[in-house]
């Protein structure tokens, strides 16, 4: 029987976008932008950040080093960072609030750097969770089977007992290796629809409602 709900946190308990931040430094120099935009999408930053094998503030400050030539827009990049994520995922609030009524655990599970934590106080969201695990704290990222497990076993938790949703499949695929039921999440519609077929349950939040935490 399942009891425990997870969740990834971007684009699933919140919204980013870098582009608008990147198009706010650069203006009309598409070109610097394109070639700025591709640094911080190299899965080599990424994986480095993520694993918390350097801080994000440290990671900047070797990059600023490595390309000088962006120093303005790596200095404005790591001093705007909180404008990336852009809120939280419509209806999700309204949703874990009524999930957690209804006697599941909530928790998340995420790649991300050591930013995270001036997101999570930024976003009443994350309050709702009973317990987080993220890969900066652990130096595993999904879909390694370590960082899942690490949240079973940090929280008591049995795989066969856990729903997972992310907004990536190899992450969903990742979950069900380890014995969880997972899910592809697209939209909270969709999600709502999911949780009502697994559980055969009618998830009683109309449309109003799942906008009335933005409102």
């Amino acid at each position: 029987m399942i009891k425990n709900l997870i969740f990834d946190f971007g684009k699933v308990l919140v919204n980013h976008d870098l582009q608008p931040l990147l198009e706010r430094h650069f203006g009309d120099d598409e070109v610097s932008l394109i070639g700025f935009h591709k640094i911080l999408s190299d899965p080599e930053f990424i994986n480095m950040c993520d694993r918390g094998i350097i801080p994000f503030e440290k990671m900047i400050d070797g990059a600023i080093k490595r390309y000088p030539e962006y120093s303005d827009a790596f200095t404005f990049f790591k001093d705007n960072y909180l404008e990336e994520i852009t809120g939280e995922i419509e209806g999700m609030h309204v949703l874990l609030k009524k999930l957690k009524q209804s006697g599941f655990k909530l928790y998340g599970l995420t790649n991300w750097s050591d930013t995270i934590y001036r997101v999570m106080e930024k976003f009443d969201i994350f309050q709702l969770l009973h317990g987080v695990v993220i890969s900066c704290e652990e130096h595993f990222i999904k879909p390694e089977k370590e960082i899942y497990l690490r949240l079973c076993d940090k929280y008591s938790l049995k795989p066969s007992e856990c729903l997972f949703t992310d907004d990536r499949m190899v992450n969903v695929l990742g979950a069900k290796a380890i014995g969880m039921e997972a899910v592809l999440f697209t939209t909270t519609k969709k999600y709502i629809f999911e949780i009502e077929r697994i559980f055969g349950i009618k998830i009683a939040v109309s449309y109003t409602h799942l906008r009335a935490h933005e409102t």
